[in-house]
């Protein structure tokens, strides 16, 4: 397993790295705890250092189940968790920055994952109603507390990067990017790399999208949250499937699968950028795997771009974009 880093604060990790989120909750299937373990204990036999969780996934169940699978295995994790996105009762969700909350958010990460430190903090979303000066600064405490080692942030707005990166080094920031989701290489790719900021890229797949499995809304489940996403519905959906026809074409010409290409399109971006598909499945995560075996040529990515351009994805990434890069 080939390494990449974050940053330039010596954080290194796998070329590739393992996405938690979907063993707790969300895509609507009955939680298999045995399986999960099982996949995130093959995924370090693998190589793979990097497990990205959120004290938000479950609510607050997927740390403890990434807890009890690297019992044991402490010294062969980089983990990665995250702060800021606070559910309540209702269902309903709200984003805190405060300094007195990631104190506290941290405290308890720490407990669910039964660590003495964290690998990678991430601030979740970004609380407009603190300056990210203040959020950065109470991160920075934890740093010279012993209580984190690196820290990030996801979905934030080149300028708040900015101002973050100056008041503590941000190792890494992390956002969607895949093939259908390419926002990013405007504005933001260019600003993380500019400060020496490395890039996570999570669901690299369109949210099993790109894996071709999908092919109408009965694929998924009732209480599947991809229901109410934008992008597969409707007419859009049908936009987005078409795209997907000739993606699925060269994947067959390779002689790989479609997740795998889709994969080695995100790797080919920089090596400074590190995708975290999720699974909860062995036999998906070595496919996800196999896709590090693969050289595209110039003539595959221009294929590619053909076929999948950028901007051509029908539909925006969240029901509400509102809350998304502040």
């Amino acid at each position: 397993m080939r390494k990449r880093k974050l940053g330039t604060q010596g954080l290194e990790v796998s070329e590739i790295g393992l996405g938690c989120m979907g063993m707790s909750e969300f895509y609507g299937r009955p939680a298999d705890e045995a399986e999960a373990i099982a996949t995130i204990r093959r995924a370090l036999d693998l190589g793979i250092t990097l497990l990205d969780t959120a004290d938000m996934y479950g609510p607050f169940t997927n740390e403890k189940l990434v807890g009890r699978a690297i019992v044991g295995r402490r010294d062969q994790v980089v983990l990665a968790t995250k702060f800021g996105i606070v559910r309540h009762e209702d269902g309903g969700r709200s984003v805190n920055g405060r300094p007195e909350y990631v104190r506290a958010a941290c405290d308890a990460s720490l407990k669910r994952l039964g660590l003495d430190y964290i690998d990678l903090y991430y601030q979740h979303r970004v609380d407009p109603g603190t300056p990210i000066e203040e959020t950065v600064g109470a991160m920075a405490e934890l740093v010279a507390a012993g209580k984190v080692r690196h820290i990030g942030l996801s979905e934030a707005a080149p300028e708040t990067i900015r101002r973050a990166h100056s008041v503590h080094p941000i190792s890494a920031l992390q956002t969607e990017h895949s093939l259908w989701s390419r926002d990013p290489e405007d504005e933001i790719l260019p600003t993380v790399r500019r400060l020496e900021i490395g890039f996570v890229a999570y669901s690299p797949l369109g949210r099993g999208f790109l894996s071709g499995a999908i092919r109408s809304l009965e694929d998924l489940a009732e209480d599947d949250f991809r229901r109410h996403n934008p992008r597969f519905q409707g007419v859009n959906f049908q936009r987005n499937l078409d795209l997907l026809d000739e993606v699925e074409a060269i994947a067959r010409e390779k002689g790989v699968t479609p997740s795998q290409l889709a994969l080695a399109w995100v790797l080919s971006r920089g090596d400074d950028v590190v995708p975290i598909p999720g699974t909860t499945r062995r036999h998906h995560l070595e496919e996800n795997v196999g896709a590090l075996d693969i050289r595209l040529t110039p003539a595959d990515l221009a294929r590619i771009e053909a076929a999948f351009p950028k901007g051509a994805t029908a539909g925006d990434r969240y029901p509400d974009m509102s809350p998304v890069n502040r």
